[in-house]
């Protein structure tokens, strides 16, 4: 049972890659597999179902299936967080509600996008949300237009369920936030050590960890600037398309899943795999998921 103080203590949270089988379901043998090599990695939890992990283009049934998989099999050695935002209000409740039911230990909730509200309904809606049980609360200007302000989080975090920001808005903010006793974690993974040992944030939730998370367990665990700066290279090449484009591709390309993209996602191009190809073999093989990088075999890609 994970308590609020207890989910804090998460520094590196992996938003976790949804694998597919050639068929274009969810493939639970290979998603373990990943998640096997997070926790002897030292990752401390998992996004489930994130914008990481796809959860845009899951049906809720697919959605809420995968949360309750990981905290079934996962949550007595991992932090298990489910992606059950959404930009309805009344959906979020009820995913979040069954989320919790199935044994996930934490939500991640969004403020409204698309479909935008008032600062008010903001409010509102990130209350009724956070009344269902523990939660962070994810800032991502980029993707919902929508800047979650210190106006806004300041009186939200004095709820008994906030557990902190994932924010996107940098190191300023974060540094803000925690020196007045918000916890955060970044949501940039290029400004995470910085945010980390800088700005003292709780830690990260991140993308480039699916692909190296040792690596990462290492840039959280104590100041590394020469490793971090060696990671920005990849770290820039993961965000070179908007997420999870590139994380797709790369794990594809290490044979760490099997070549299929749900669309509207599609495989980096030769010359951005090639740009990765080049980066990955300044690593050793054991510092990255999967095996020896290669091009993506287009004949062997699938959509669906």
């Amino acid at each position: 049972m994970y308590h609020i103080q207890s989910i804090k203590k998460s520094s590196l949270i992996t938003a976790i890659k949804t694998p597919y089988t050639m068929a274009g379901e969810i493939d639970l043998d290979t998603f373990d597999k990943l998640v096997e090599a997070q926790i002897t990695n030292g990752v401390d939890g998992i996004v489930v179902a994130g914008t990481t992990g796809e959860g845009q283009l899951m049906n809720w049934e697919e959605h809420l299936m995968l949360i309750a998989h990981s905290a079934n099999k996962f949550g007595d050695r991992l932090l298990i967080v489910g992606n059950t935002g959404s930009n309805n209000t009344r959906e979020a409740k009820k995913a979040t509600e069954y989320g919790f039911a199935s044994g996930m230990h934490c939500a991640l909730q969004i403020n409204p996008y698309y479909g935008k509200t008032s600062i008010t309904g903001v409010k509102a809606h990130l209350n009724e949300v956070l009344e269902i049980g523990p939660a962070f609360i994810y800032n991502v200007p980029g993707r919902t237009g929508q800047d979650l302000t210190p106006d806004i989080i300041e009186p939200l975090a004095n709820h008994k369920h906030f557990v902190g920001m994932k924010e996107c808005a940098g190191d300023a903010r974060i540094a803000h936030y925690e020196a007045i006793g918000i916890a955060c974690w970044s949501g940039n993974d290029d400004e995470a050590h910085d945010s980390r040992h800088k700005s003292q944030s709780h830690g990260v939730i991140s993308v480039t960890s699916n692909l190296v998370p040792g690596l990462f367990r290492q840039l959280m665990d104590a100041p590394n600037d020469a490793l971090n700066k060696s990671l920005l290279p990849l770290m820039k090449w993961l965000f070179c398309e908007p997420n999870p484009i590139a994380i797709n591709s790369a794990l594809i390309m290490t044979a760490a899943v099997k070549p299929v993209f749900r669309l509207p996602y599609v495989p980096l191009s030769v010359a951005q795999q090639q740009e990765g190809i080049a980066l990955l073999s300044q690593l050793k093989e054991s510092d990255f998921i999967g095996a020896t990088p290669k091009l993506i075999d287009e004949t062997l890609l699938k959509f669906c």
